[in-house]
């Protein structure tokens, strides 16, 4: 049996930069931060060929190619498991569509338990390399490659999206103390919406493809907002990451109507009324998390609980995807 742990993620900065439809023309920067909250992968071998899959569904087959969940599919055709004797089942600690990067969790801690299967040990840059090959290169998705880095680095990490499609990932140069003002101050709010990332990300990748100008300018500017914000989180200067969170928010809303709602607009306004400096939605958008930076976390906390908003709590996760029991 073996079992892998693959964390989700916030961003921090940069946010959308990470499609190929931009960095490709004009190279894409974010820093992001995994979080202790995962994705779990169980694998085991079975007696019997046959390949029993759980997760929201129950799949029993005895090829690859009648396998439904089209990352499970494509993950063992990629590693070339022809004759099927497993179990795989995944958990998750947050239910997907949430924003904070499950598809991409799942896919390194699927991969991961494989290599592990058959004895193969995996850099997290060759591991985030292969997720997004599954994802983006043969199921198509229209989607970005920070969830698939974050999860397998985990920790604060700055990643510089190169034109040929390489990856640079480094820590973000982050003090102590500004470390436990981020998990003390940065909070995380449930709107209780949940939406496909793909969808919303569709508009901006077609407009990316078309050199659409606006879109384009957009994610100019946002890409100098994600340096802006690594360099304030590396000088300390928590006020300003949280101010340049709130200009962020404003230019993320213009790249989708879907994007926000009045719902969520309602609660970001009453956040800033009781203490929240900053804010915006974590992930594609229309849903999932509001994420705030404060400096007033118990006023700010028990306002967004008045109004029926539940918080989820988190500390930073510095380990990535990894094995966790292996028997």
């Amino acid at each position: 049996m073996i079992i892998t742990r693959s964390p989700l993620r916030i961003s921090l900065g940069g946010g959308g930069t990470d499609l190929p439809s931009y960095y490709q023309d004009h190279e894409g920067f974010l820093v992001a931060a995994a979080v202790d909250k995962y994705v779990y992968i169980n694998l085991h071998k079975t007696f019997t060929q046959e390949l029993i899959i759980k997760y929201s569904k129950l799949e029993r087959v005895k090829t690859i190619d009648e396998v439904q969940h089209p990352i499970i599919r494509e993950s063992l055709r990629y590693l070339g498991i022809d004759i099927p004797y497993l179990e795989i089942t995944s958990m998750a600690d947050i239910s997907a569509g949430t924003g904070l990067g499950s598809s991409g969790s799942f896919t390194t801690g699927l991969l991961k338990a494989l290599h592990a299967h058959r004895n193969h040990s995996i850099h997290p840059q060759a591991l985030a390399e292969e997720a997004c090959h599954i994802e983006l290169n043969i199921l198509k998705e229209p989607i970005g490659k920070q969830d698939q880095y974050i999860a397998a680095y985990g920790g604060l990490t700055c990643f510089q999206f190169h034109k040929d499609g390489s990856v640079k990932a480094w820590p973000l140069k982050v003090s102590s103390e500004t470390l436990y003002a981020l998990e003390d101050n940065l909070l995380l709010f449930f709107t209780g919406y949940s939406r496909s990332a793909s969808i919303i990300l569709k508009k901006q990748d077609d407009e990316c493809h078309q050199n659409h100008q606006a879109m384009v300018e957009n994610l100019h500017f946002v890409k100098e907002l994600g340096l802006k914000s690594k360099e304030a989180l590396e000088q300390g200067d928590l006020q300003i990451f949280g101010e340049l969170m709130n200009i962020h928010w404003r230019y993320k809303k213009e790249r989708s109507q879907s994007m926000s709602n009045p719902k969520i607009n309602l609660w970001y306004e009453h956040a800033l009324k009781n203490g929240a400096i900053g804010g915006k939605i974590v992930g594609a958008g229309g849903g999932g998390f509001l994420m705030f930076y404060t400096e007033e976390p118990i006023k700010l906390r028990k306002a967004m609980n008045e109004i029926g908003l539940q918080e989820m709590r988190f500390r930073f996760d510095f380990l990535g995807t990894r094995v966790i029991a292996q028997s």
